[in-house]
């Protein structure tokens, strides 16, 4: 595994000198191939930060994890291609549909089962907090089996293959299909990425460590939230301080051999007001971002537009600073969008992680 790691870096420095000599020839640099991998579910939205025992009417969309980051790299004008399983029904096509108008290839979202996964989502405001209900017990992609992905065509010309800690949280076959998944990228030196995301409604941590730290010897990039290496791998901190998380990943990337590692800090004064920071281990060197004080529209997918961010800035040659700065504030502006995906051009992520944040407007 260490010779599998180290065998992708040195292709990653050859490809960064040779974008260097594309782009100072005038040759035209190829997009790279992301392959994400997750369930996909029909969101049911109150309006009006309405509670569930109130509402009469819900917004519908379209979301999930690993579909969130793929929707990001496609803004962002990566190959993206979502992996995942829906029904073959008007519900699952509608699905496939909505993901195809973002960008993102839905080639290999294959149909089988007889049911899309649903969360219903109550936005809190000031004190009162958000609150999620899943839906999501013999869902499509839940009871999938892994013979039905053409894996070949799926990893052919991959760059990165990006999963995370909620899709083998959702029953045994999807563990298992999870396991296979990983297999088949790894085997063909393909760089992994894995966002922690606990999901305290689908595990415990005891589960989720037993299943996630085995999986662990195979990923390359690790990203979470502040909380997630704890509940996840048993990874503690000595206290809340930053430089508690700075030691923690760095740490973690010495035990696990992970070539990079990313934790956003979320401080929450209120539902809709949070502070937002991150760090990043890269090189031997931890890397800090600026905080974000942000009043929030929609939080849920941030962590998301944080994996994807980070992604953007490793392949397309960012320095590791850089690379952070895009991510956080990619992350910082998801929260302003309604939706789990995060709609921010290049251009308004720069913008901010370059100091403007007054959100004036442009005419």
């Amino acid at each position: 595994m260490v010779i599998r790691k180290n065998m992708y870096f040195i292709f990653q420095i050859i490809n960064v000198y040779l974008n260097k000599y594309r782009n100072k020839r005038g040759i035209f640099t190829e997009m790279n191939k992301i392959v994400t991998f997750g369930e996909i579910l029909l969101r049911l939205t109150t309006l009006n930060k309405e509670r569930f025992s109130q509402s009469k009417n819900f917004e519908i969309t379209y979301a999930g994890s690993e579909c969130n980051v793929a929707v990001s790299l496609s803004h962002f004008n990566e190959d993206t291609y979502f992996i995942t399983s829906v029904p073959d029904n008007p519900i699952g096509q509608a699905c496939i549909n909505h993901v195809r108008q973002f960008g993102v290839n839905t080639d290999y979202m294959i149909k089988s089962g007889d049911r899309l996964a649903v969360y219903y989502l109550e936005n809190g405001a000031s004190m009162r907090a958000s609150n999620i209900v899943y839906d999501r017990k013999d869902s499509s992609f839940s009871i999938v089996s892994p013979n039905l992905f053409d894996w070949d065509s799926i990893f052919k010309d991959c760059n990165l293959f990006h999963f995370s800690g909620i899709t083998p949280s959702l029953s045994k076959s999807a563990k298992n299909l999870t396991k296979v998944a990983l297999s088949e990228a790894s085997k063909r030196n393909i760089m992994i990425s894995c966002d922690l995301n606990y999901r305290s409604n689908l595990w415990t941590p005891e589960e989720a460590q037993e299943t996630m730290i085995p999986l662990m010897e195979k990923v390359d990039i690790l990203i979470g939230g502040k909380k997630d290496p704890e509940i996840m791998l048993g990874e503690k901190t000595i206290n809340e301080e930053q430089s508690s998380y700075e030691k923690l990943i760095e740490d973690m990337a010495k035990k696990y051999n992970f070539k990079q590692v990313a934790i956003s800090l979320r401080d929450s004064i209120s539902a809709d007001h949070n502070d937002w920071s991150g760090i990043f281990y890269s090189n031997g060197k931890v890397f800090k971002s600026k905080k974000y004080e942000i009043q929030i529209v929609d939080r849920v997918g941030a962590g998301d537009a944080f994996s994807a961010g980070l992604i953007y800035g490793i392949f397309n040659q960012l320095s590791n600073q850089e690379t952070l700065d895009f991510a956080i504030a990619a992350s910082a502006l998801a929260h302003t969008f309604h939706g789990d995906f995060n709609l921010a051009t290049i251009e308004e992520i720069q913008a901010v992680a370059s100091g403007d944040v007054s959100g004036r407007i442009r005419r």
